[in-house]
């Protein structure tokens, strides 16, 4: 892919002026970009800042590192790029010798860049070898999963992070055909699944699947759980940390998370012994989740199923 194809690939943030607003309520702050991607949030923030704030930017993906490299050549002194996963954050942190932040912004999305690679081996509309490894230093790939996962961890997988109903009929016949001869590609793993479930529903099944794969592949959830777990003792008071999911499971985990920590209370669960008062962490700042508009889109047809949630600290 040439500089201008991934230019196209990467530039388009979702919810970005939604992430600015939201989240620059200090304009001499640490602001952390713990997704970088292409660094269309992060451009956009340090907009906001003054001369005194920077931002602390992680990704895996070495393709994002070195694109936003160059993107950022002349703000260099107030951008810091760290090729690490955000589940790592407060290491990160700990190492630069910053104890609090201003703000956080992750975006769970997979960038179009990875999924329009073919050596990534995400799309299930190409023929490309399985991998779907976001960090290409891990080990486990999505090849791996398909020709080595025994039927009931196929099955999990499906079921757990794909909702997908057929789970077991996939399980078993991704089973029964890899013992003839290893399914080594996207189109072979395609081909499998659309031949269970047929020409009308194979779209949705594809997606249901691969994304299924790719969480495990890239333990999204299991990361996305560590992440959270560190951001009230990173947040500097009136802090705020936003995060942008694509799909179900991310979102219960982060509006769970935050419901939590927001928390005045713990229910006794009887109603002769009282409720246990508790002090919050996190105040919720979008009682719904922010969605993008018609207008982005028609620009950016992969933002439509996006969700912006964002909480302060208190």
């Amino acid at each position: 892919m040439d500089t201008a194809e991934v230019s196209r690939a990467f530039h388009i943030p979702v919810l970005v002026h939604e992430v600015v607003d939201a989240l620059v309520t200090d304009p001499d702050g640490v602001y952390v970009d713990a997704t970088l991607g292409g660094g269309g949030h992060a451009e956009a923030i340090l907009k906001k800042l003054s001369l005194q704030g920077s931002i602390i930017a992680l990704d895996v993906d070495e393709e994002a590192l070195v694109y936003a490299h160059n993107r950022f050549t002349t703000e260099h002194y107030r951008i810091k790029l760290f090729r690490e996963n955000f589940c790592n954050l407060n290491q990160t942190l700990k190492d630069l010798k910053i104890l609090r932040v201003s703000g956080i912004i992750v975006d769970l999305g997979i960038s179009s860049h990875q999924i329009d690679e073919p050596r990534r081996g995400f799309s299930f509309q190409g023929d490309d070898r399985l991998d779907m490894r976001m960090d290409m230093r891990t080990q486990n790939n999505a090849w791996n999963v398909i020709n080595y996962y025994d039927e009931k961890q196929l099955a999990d997988i499906f079921q757990h992070y794909g909702e997908e109903r057929r789970s077991h009929q996939v399980a078993r016949t991704i089973v029964r055909k890899r013992m003839k001869n290893p399914i080594d590609t996207t189109a072979q793993l395609a081909a499998i699944v659309s031949g269970i479930v047929g020409e009308r529903f194979a779209k949705k099944t594809l997606a249901r699947i691969f994304q299924a794969i790719r969480i495990e592949v890239n333990r999204e959830l299991q990361n996305l759980e560590v992440f959270l777990r560190q951001v009230p003792e990173i947040l500097s008071p009136t802090g705020r940390i936003g995060v942008i999911s694509y799909h179900s499971l991310e979102d219960r985990i982060v509006k769970k998370f935050f419901r939590e920590e927001a928390m005045t209370i713990i229910p006794s669960g009887h109603k002769l012994v009282p409720d246990k008062p508790i002090t919050p962490r996190l105040k919720i700042i979008t009682k719904n989740p922010i969605t993008p508009g018609d207008n982005e889109c028609r620009r950016n047809p992969r933002a439509r199923s996006a969700k912006f949630r964002v909480a302060e600290r208190v």
